[in-house]
């Protein structure tokens, strides 16, 4: 009998989990499919961030800025511009682009705990941008985007993304596409390479490695994924505010990843899940629903010390990416 090789475990894995949303979709009721398609979008965000710290071991505090590049630049365009969808998602990621590649190139002269407050120093110039240019943005009243504009064109027809099927399709597609760039990505030479970087900087320096460049690069893919969250957000949900560039939405990320497991790609989407899930069943007994989800946070920490996914695959299942 054949025995299944790691990687092939692993691609079967995400293969399995990719099919059971899909099924999702037919099974829950339509509360729950849309908490599933804002979790969908929100994860893709937070492996956007597990690239950046769980990967290389960027601490950042700056993300915020990233996901909402890419919300305005979608969602500035559809309002202002009348642009449609597929025009106005490639702008969403060229503004989350530019974003990283500005902000990666100055912040990633410092290090450690410099880094942090440098990006979260950005993070609060952007937001207080979205705040001054009121005029445009609407500040944290924030634009609702008319559902006509939010229609996503393809050679054999049109579909309207305020229907919560598509939405969570569209959803779970973005959602593929990026585990997908992720899983490759982290097992490509380069991926691999990230990890040196982060458990020994000085050694793969003295190898020969660039490791500026290759920091820049994983900021910038960062932020790429991230600006895709927020692009896909606002023409998703039809919202663009200026809460979503406040620290809140940069701790967040953070969160997810670290109670679902850093540098494991499947941590983000259970730890995204299972946040959600925590707060809103919380909110729904109690006001002081806060107090619950600090105590469910203790509660992980103290049996899931490297999150649910890290957790499982440090005690169980090695083989997972």
């Amino acid at each position: 009998m054949t025995r299944l090789t790691p990687s092939t475990k692993s691609v079967a894995l995400h293969i399995g989990v990719v099919l059971a949303l899909l099924a999702l979709n037919f099974l829950l009721p339509e509360y729950h499919r849309g908490v599933f398609a804002r979790v969908l979008v929100l994860a893709v965000f937070a492996m956007g961030y597990n690239l950046a710290f769980g990967y290389t071991g960027l601490l950042s505090l700056g993300h915020a800025m990233f996901f909402a590049a890419g919300l305005y630049g979608a969602g500035l365009t559809i309002y202002h511009l009348e642009w449609s969808v597929w025009p106005a998602f490639g702008a969403g990621l060229a503004a989350g682009v530019v974003v990283a590649l500005v902000v990666g190139f100055l912040a990633l002269r410092t290090t450690g705990v410099a880094f942090m407050i440098v990006t979260l120093m950005f993070a609060q110039v952007f937001y207080l941008m979205t705040l001054y240019f009121t005029t445009y943005t609407r500040g944290e009243e924030g634009l609702v985007l008319p559902q006509e504009t939010r229609v996503l064109g393809f050679p054999g027809g049109m579909l309207d993304l305020s229907d919560p099927s598509t939405r969570y399709l569209v959803a779970l597609s973005l959602f593929a596409i990026v585990l997908a760039a992720i899983l490759f990505l982290v097992r490509a030479p380069y991926g691999r390479s990230l990890i040196a970087i982060r458990e020994n900087e000085e050694r793969m320096r003295m190898l020969g490695y660039n490791v500026f460049v290759n920091k820049l690069m994983a900021v910038v893919l960062s932020g790429l994924f991230c600006a895709a969250s927020g692009a896909a957000y606002a023409v998703l949900f039809g919202y663009v505010g200026s809460g979503f560039a406040a620290i809140q939405y940069s701790i967040l990320p953070l969160l997810w990843v670290l109670v679902g497991g850093a540098a494991a790609t499947l941590g983000p989407l259970i730890g995204t899940l299972f946040m959600f899930y925590v707060i809103d069943t919380a909110s729904s007994y109690t006001t002081a629903h806060l107090m619950v989800v600090g105590l469910v946070l203790i509660g992980v920490i103290l049996f899931f010390p490297k999150g649910i996914i890290g957790t499982v695959r440090e005690r169980w299942l090695p083989w997972l990416p």
